[in-house]
């Protein structure tokens, strides 16, 4: 009976161990702050690359050629960025970090994508059947783009059995619409080396 009793608890006692070892902790940071765990590409890369080729490109000679010609803030949309990397990274997020600092600067009108401007033409067909007259928004109004930012995301790991080297590689150009002219070619480079550690038995 005493050693089905020891038994029983230490069940239990290897049982609560396991669950504590598996439960997670968890540390609330600020939402800018940089943090990188694994070494892959990760929000804080997607923030600071924006930024500082957003910076870069309203930088050039280009933005002020145009404005100087036409007498206007320059239209731009943002195309495609393609992942050429073997990770998975949301290059969806890095559009919208790229808008975000886009929309912000005022150097230049931010025009809708095409997946946006699809939705917004079916809203106006819609308030074209069924909006109070005078409120509808008519079609045939919408703003052309004159540029299009768009770009890839390229990787190179290299790696031994003490540490890995990530290298990435972020190149946005900016094409005048019009002619097919790329304007302005950016490149901005992350390297991170990943060390491994051992642990002593």
């Amino acid at each position: 009976m005493k050693l089905k009793r020891i038994v029983a608890y230490s069940a239990v006692g290897l049982l609560l161990a396991l669950f504590c070892s598996c439960v997670p902790k968890v540390t609330r940071v600020e939402s800018d702050e940089g943090v990188d765990l694994s070494g892959f590409w990760n929000d804080t890369d997607s923030q600071q690359v924006a930024q500082k080729m957003i910076g870069d490109a309203f930088a050039d000679q280009w933005i002020m050629e145009f404005i100087e010609t036409s007498g206007r803030k320059p239209r731009l949309i943002i195309g495609p960025v393609l992942n050429k990397t073997e990770e998975h990274i949301s290059t969806e997020t890095f559009v919208k970090d790229l808008e975000k600092y886009l929309i912000t600067s005022r150097k230049v009108v931010f025009v809708a994508s095409k997946g946006q401007r699809a939705e917004i033409r079916s809203e106006r067909s819609d308030q074209a059947i069924n909006a109070k007259i005078g409120t509808a928004k008519s079609h045939g109004m919408e703003l052309g783009a004159d540029f299009m930012l768009h770009g890839q995301i390229n990787s190179i790991l290299d790696a031994n059995k003490k540490a890995q080297l990530k290298y990435y590689q972020v190149e946005l150009e900016v094409i005048d619409l019009e002619s097919n002219r790329i304007v302005w070619m950016g490149q901005e480079k992350i390297k991170k080396v990943i060390s491994r550690r051992r642990y002593k038995a």
